[in-house]
C-alpha cells in the first residue's frame, strides 16, 4: 500500500508502527480466508492520492466504505462511476441543491471534488462484502486521526465538514480559531431531516474559502458522459 508522496512526507512513519504493520497482516490473512474486501487495493488510500496536503482546501469525514460490490473506491459517501447513488448521497445532492441551486447528477462519483481540494475521507479505510463496520477497530482510526490532527496543527485556513455524532468526535482535535468547523446531523435518512437538510454547508465553505484569498470549490459534478476518468 503505497501513499501519494505528499501525504508519505507527513504521515507514512505511522504506517510502519507495530499496529499498522498488524493490521496489514490482518488483511492479507482476510483476503487469503476468501473475504470479499473493498474498496480494491489500490483504492484503499485513493482519498489522500486525489487530494495533496497541499491542495486540501475542505475535509469531508466519513465512517467506513460502502460494503457492496463495485461501490466502494476510496472516497468518503463517492461510489464508481455507474454506480446506483446511495440515499446518503442522494441526501447529499438533495442539500446542494436546496443550498445552491445545483441539480443533482445522473452518478455518484465524486472524484471531481476530490481533485479541486476536497478530501474525502473515512475514518476506517476497508469493510467486507455485506458486512458494514467488519474492520472498525482494527487499526485504521488511528491512522485517519493521525491525518486530521497533522492537517489541523500544519495547515491553516481549512473548512471541515463534521457531519453526525462520528465525524463530529474524529474532528475535536481541530481548532476553529485556526480553521472553520462546520457540523450537522449525518446524510443519512434517518437523520438527514434533524438538520442535514438546510445546514448550508456548501456555500458556508466557499464563502469561508473566498473570505481567506481562495477559489471556492465548484460542486457541480460533470454528467457521467463527460467524467474524465480515474
Amino acid at each position: 500500500m503505497q501513499l501519494e508522496p505528499s501525504w508519505k512526507a507527513r504521515v507514512g512513519e505511522y504506517l510502519q508502527r507495530p499496529d499498522m504493520r498488524q493490521l496489514s497482516a490482518w488483511l492479507r490473512e482476510r483476503k487469503a480466508a476468501g473475504a470479499r474486501i473493498y474498496p480494491p487495493g489500490p483504492d484503499i488510500f485513493a482519498a489522500l492520492e486525489a487530494t495533496p496536503f497541499d491542495a486540501v482546501k475542505v475535509v469531508v469525514l466519513g465512517q467506513d466504505p460502502y460494503h457492496g460490490a463495485g461501490q466502494a473506491h476510496g472516497l468518503c459517501f463517492s461510489v464508481q462511476p455507474g454506480t446506483p447513488v446511495p440515499p446518503s448521497l442522494q441526501n447529499i445532492f438533495r442539500e446542494l441543491q436546496r443550498d445552491l441551486g445545483i441539480p443533482p447528477p445522473d452518478h455518484g462519483c465524486l472524484l471531481p471534488w476530490a481533485r479541486q481540494g476536497v478530501l474525502l475521507l473515512n475514518a476506517v479505510l476497508t469493510v467486507e462484502d455485506g458486512h458494514p463496520g467488519a474492520h472498525a477497530g482494527k487499526g485504521w482510526e488511528g491512522f485517519t486521526d493521525h491525518v486530521v490532527e497533522t492537517l489541523a496543527r500544519e495547515r491553516e485556513g481549512l473548512v471541515f465538514l463534521l457531519w453526525g455524532a462520528y465525524a463530529q468526535k474524529k474532528g475535536a482535535v481541530i481548532d476553529p480559531r485556526r480553521h472553520r468547523v462546520l457540523r450537522a446531523p449525518h446524510p443519512s435518512p434517518l437523520s438527514a431531516h434533524r438538520g442535514f437538510l438546510g445546514c448550508g454547508h456548501f456555500s458556508a465553505a466557499n464563502d469561508y474559502l473566498a473570505r481567506h484569498g481562495q477559489a471556492p470549490v465548484d460542486w457541480a459534478l460533470p454528467p457521467l458522459a463527460g467524467l474524465a476518468a480515474p
